[in-house]
C-alpha cells in the first residue's frame, strides 16, 4: 500500500478480491436495472466479463503465492485481519455464475451450486476458527460479515434465480442469523473500542451492505412481494446509508489504497435496493430518479477504477509482502 521497494516484494491479498467484488456488485446494480426495464442489460454482461478477468488473474497469482508463503493456506485462513477477504473468491464466483446464468442456465446454475457449497463450507470452518482459536476484539472489523453474512445473502439471490426455493430459504437462515450475530459482536467493537487504525476503516462502508443484501434476497425469496419485513429492511438500509454519510468526514483524510474497493460493493448493494424501491413507489419522473441512482454508483465504481489504474502506475497499490 505504500511505495514498491526492493526489500519488501509486493503480492496479491485476499483482500484486493474486493476488486472484482465491487465490479460484480456494480453488474449486479445494471442487470436489475435492467431486470425492470430500466437500462440495457449488455452493460451489465461487460462488466461481469470485465470482473471475471480480474477474478481470474487475482486467483491465479493468489494461488500461486500463497503456496510459497510461510503457513501456506493455514495462515491465510487463520490471519486475524485478512481472513474473512479470503471468501470473496468463492463469493464472486456466485455473482459471476448468477450473471452466466442469464445465458447459459444450466451452467450457470451448475457452477452457481459449486461456489455456493465452497461459500458455506468455508463460512463453517471460519466460524468454528473463531471459536476454537478466539478472536481478539480490537483485530475485529467488519469485514467478519464477508463469509457467512454476505456469502449466505448472495446465495440466497443466486438459489432464487435457479429456481431452487427450499434451499435459498435455508442460505436466508444462514445469512440472517448470522448478521444478527456477528454483527452484534462488530457494532460492539466499533461503539467501546478504540477506532480502527487507518488502513482498515474504509471497511466500515461494509456495514452498508448486510441490509441492503437482507433485502434483495427477501424480495428474491418472495419474489418481490413488499410487506412489513421489506420495508423494516429498507428502513434499516436507510440508517446505514445515513451512517455512511456522517462517516465521509473519516473517509476523507485517508490515502487511497486497495482498501478502498471496500466501498464498492456495499454501496452498489444499496443502489440496487433504492432501485427496487424508486420503482415501486414510482414518484413523478421516477425512470429519470432511477438512472440518478445507477449512474451516482457507476460514477464512483469509475472513480475507484481510476485512482487503482494511477496508483498501480506509480507502484503504489499492491501491497507489500515483510
Amino acid at each position: 500500500m505504500n511505495a514498491r521497494t526492493s526489500e519488501s516484494p509486493v503480492g496479491i491479498t485476499p483482500n484486493l478480491f474486493g476488486i472484482a467484488y465491487g465490479l460484480t456488485g456494480l453488474a449486479g446494480c445494471w442487470g436489475y436495472a435492467a431486470l425492470l426495464h430500466l437500462a440495457p442489460a449488455v452493460v451489465s454482461d461487460i462488466l461481469c466479463l470485465l470482473a471475471a478477468v480480474v477474478w481470474l488473474t487475482l486467483l491465479v497469482s493468489y494461488v500461486m503465492q500463497v503456496q510459497r508463503r510461510p503457513g501456506g493456506w493455514h495462515a491465510e485462513l487463520t490471519h486475524p485481519v485478512l481472513a474473512p477477504f479470503v471468501s470473496l473468491i468463492p463469493i464472486v464466483g456466485m455473482l459471476l455464475s448468477i450473471g452466466l446464468m442469464r445465458h447459459d442456465r444450466a451452467t450457470g446454475q451448475w457452477l452457481f451450486g459449486v461456489f455456493a457449497i465452497v461459500t458455506v463450507v468455508l463460512a463453517g470452518w471460519m466460524t468454528g476458527q473463531w471459536i476454537a482459536g478466539g478472536l481478539d476484539l480490537d483485530k475485529l472489523h467488519p469485514g467478519y460479515v464477508l463469509p457467512a453474512v454476505a456469502g449466505g445473502l448472495i446465495a440466497t439471490i443466486g438459489a432464487s434465480l435457479a429456481g431452487w426455493s427450499g434451499l435459498a430459504r435455508v442460505f436466508f437462515g444462514l445469512g440472517l442469523v448470522s448478521w444478527l450475530v456477528v454483527e452484534s459482536m462488530i457494532l460492539a467493537r466499533l461503539y467501546f473500542r478504540p477506532p480502527l487504525p487507518p488502513q482498515l476503516q474504509p471497511t466500515l462502508a461494509i456495514e452498508a451492505a448486510p441490509p441492503a443484501l437482507a433485502g434483495l434476497a427477501y424480495l428474491a425469496i418472495t419474489h418481490g412481494k413488499v410487506d412489513a419485513v421489506a420495508f423494516g429492511l429498507a428502513g434499516y438500509t436507510l440508517l446505514a446509508a445515513l451512517i455512511q454519510l456522517r462517516l465521509v468526514g473519516v473517509y476523507r483524510h485517508l490515502h487511497f489504497t486497495s482498501g478502498f474497493w471496500a466501498f464498492a460493493f456495499p454501496y452498489a448493494a444499496v443502489a440496487t435496493f433504492t432501485l427496487h424501491w424508486v420503482v415501486y413507489a414510482h414518484p413523478p419522473g421516477y425512470r429519470i430518479w432511477a438512472w440518478v441512482v445507477i449512474l451516482a454508483i457507476t460514477a464512483f465504481v469509475a472513480a475507484l477504477a481510476a485512482e487503482t489504474t494511477a496508483a498501480l502506475a506509480r507502484h503504489r497499490f499492491l501491497p507489500q509482502l515483510h
